[in-house]
């Protein structure tokens, strides 16, 4: 057992796009479980979009980071100590802060089953990503069969997960996404009905009009801005449209920044529902949701796609990556 180890610190608050003078790596100490605690070995590390709204001291449904502190998020790790209820060898999910060991109390820990999927699809697929695609889309969105599911970020963490859900309902799905190659992803290998590549696109109305012809039922908002203007300009009557997340302003300086169309008309006129949620909203029914989840993949009805970045020191830039498109499905770390 190693005496030191790195610790991944908050050095700055980020203005704009974070770079990674605003991380800072510290050597510090192994700690030893107290009563009641743990001690675990980090194996992998989840980086999401919504740790950038984490990075700012401003008042939002999570605490922000503290700066000079290390940064935490979901994390896959080994007990490498006996507890009361955990045993060397176990393999559990927390969130645990961003370094190689962690003492931890064990309620705070979840023994994880890696006979249902594999140990790291419990931070994608079968936690909170999983659980935010399926309670945004189900409980919000609800698809019916036939209808039209437009799908921006669609081939991120959530988003692919949100298309394959609303195809098992039998929706017709359109996924938004920014290259070719995930375009291909979500034609050929999520079997989605039409995929549009904003990046590329020579007018982004017109392609979703095009892939859209009767219209958008429900409308599973990743990414807000341009492409979200768009997408209410065809939304039929009693639309529904889950606000997931807006992280094509996560990285505004100002909130003039992030200034566009209003929709107040758009929601009015189609008599639409818009409402933003958080995953932590449904947690006194997420056994339900997993189990469903836990079905759906073993019949192979869900695909769990993962970019697997290595190395704990790269977890910065797989953290920035996720600002540049760069990761298909969801992104982790194998430390």
């Amino acid at each position: 057992m190693p005496e030191t180890q790195q610790q991944i610190q908050l050095a700055r608050r980020p203005e704009g796009v974070p770079v990674h003078d605003d991380f800072r790596f510290e050597t510090i100490s192994v700690p030893e479980p107290k009563d009641g605690e743990v001690l675990v070995k980090t194996l992998y590390v989840s980086v999401d979009p919504y740790m950038r709204g984490r990075m700012q001291d401003t008042k939002s449904y999570v605490e922000p980071f503290a700066l000079n502190e290390a940064l935490t998020g979901g994390v896959i790790a080994e007990v490498i100590s006996d507890g009361a209820k955990l045993k060397k060898g176990d393999v559990v999910i927390g969130t645990l802060a961003w370094q190689e060991y962690s003492a931890v109390s064990e309620s705070a820990l979840r023994k994880v089953d890696t006979g249902i999927a594999s140990a790291q699809a419990y931070l994608g697929i079968l936690g909170l990503t999983g659980l935010t695609a399926y309670f945004g889309l189900l409980d919000i969105g609800r698809p019916k069969k036939g209808e039209t599911v437009v799908v921006s970020g669609a081939a991120g963490a959530v988003g692919s997960a949100v298309g394959q859900i609303a195809k098992i309902k039998g929706a017709k799905v359109v996924g938004i996404a920014g290259s070719d190659e995930k375009i291909s992803y979500l034609k050929n290998e999520l079997q989605f009905d039409e995929a549009i590549n904003y990046k590329t696109a020579d007018d982004i109305q017109k392609a979703l009009a095009h892939a859209c012809p009767d219209g958008v039922d429900v409308y599973f908002d990743n990414v807000g801005g341009p492409i979200s203007d768009a997408v209410m300009n065809l939304l039929n009557d009693f639309a529904r449209i889950p606000v997931c997340g807006a992280i094509s302003s996560y990285n505004a300086k100002s909130e003039a920044e992030d200034m566009g169309p209003r929709v107040q008309s758009k929601l009015i006129k189609s008599k639409a529902l818009m409402q933003g949620f958080i995953a932590s909203d449904y947690s006194d029914r997420f056994s339900e949701g997993a189990k469903q989840l836990a079905e759906w993949l073993k019949d192979g009805k869900l695909h769990d796609e993962e970019t697997v970045t290595e190395g704990f020191s790269n977890i910065p830039d797989a953290f920035l990556g996720l600002f540049k498109g760069e990761n298909k499905g969801k992104q982790l770390i194998k430390v």
